[in-house]
């Protein structure tokens, strides 16, 4: 993401969504609409969208939680403000429409910082291809997952589950999440590999503010282009996977928190990181 910005001021408030940043670059961004388990609408998905391209060109934040207000995390498109309105628009519009809901999904992947979902209660449609997208996924055990498209007669592949979900926990629990649209329950969810850790009731939103924590105190360059490799990597033959590998560390290997880990260890102490 380039961080070269136009005329555009920075957006001072969301209407869809709440934004927090605290002092040590850990963002929060909640969806903020508990009355409807948090259900999409086209504004909540323009938000995160925008959002995102915003935090990833600014390049202060180092972590990111995303949360759901509320009973649960996001129960997915909203039936009459996303379905009932599609039914009533022509197919450029409904087009525009399903690419911008890619585009949050890859904003998540490409935002070059780690997106941790803490997930508790519903997870369904697209809420549950949000937590997929994330490079974290914590829950606690009132979280179940739903990948509903075909239950609404549409595609299950839809913004990149089929891309997504195959490479998270195989292509065999994949075809049954995404064809049959049935709830994965949390113990199911960490059997599987879908979820990254499974807390105590009630403590996902706590496990995962920790974790971004973790990750804020890091070496955040060095996230950045882990996370990146992780995603270019997933279409590459090995040998141009291993060049580019090696074409990251090299520039990695002038940085300057190579040399702080340098001195850190001579020096006895904790490296002090920059991201740089």
């Amino acid at each position: 993401m380039s961080p070269f910005t136009g005329s555009a001021a920075r957006t001072d408030s969301w209407h869809h969504l709440t934004y927090a940043v605290d002092e040590h670059g850990v963002a929060t961004v909640t969806l903020a609409r508990p009355e409807k388990l948090n259900a999409l609408t086209f504004g909540a998905y323009a938000d995160l969208r925008d959002l995102l391209a915003e935090l990833s060109r600014e390049k202060t934040v180092r972590a990111l939680v995303l949360a759901g207000e509320g009973r649960g995390f996001c129960s997915g498109g909203d039936v009459d403000d996303i379905i009932g309105a599609t039914l009533a628009m022509d197919t450029a519009q409904i087009l525009d429409f399903n690419r911008m809901t890619g585009q949050v999904v890859r904003a998540v992947r490409e935002a070059p910082f780690p997106v941790i979902a803490a997930v508790h209660g519903v997870a369904a449609g697209a809420g549950a291809v949000l937590a997929l997208a994330a490079d974290f996924r914590i829950a606690d055990p009132s979280a179940r997952f739903a990948f509903l498209f075909t239950k609404v007669g549409l595609s299950g592949g839809d913004m990149g589950a089929a891309y997504l979900l195959p490479r998270v926990v195989g292509l065999g629990h994949a075809t049954r999440l995404l064809m049959l649209g049935e709830p994965v329950r949390a113990p199911e969810a960490e059997r599987i590999g879908l979820l990254s850790e499974l807390t105590d009731d009630g403590r996902a939103d706590e496990a995962a503010l920790a974790l971004a924590h973790r990750l804020a105190e890091g070496p955040a360059l060095a996230y950045a282009q882990t996370k990146a490799l992780l995603t270019a990597e997933l279409d590459m033959p090995m040998s141009a996977a291993i060049e580019m590998d090696a074409a990251t560390q090299a520039l990695l290997m002038h940085g300057e928190d190579y040399a702080e880990f340098h001195a850190a260890f001579t020096d006895k102490r904790p490296p002090k990181w920059q991201g740089r």
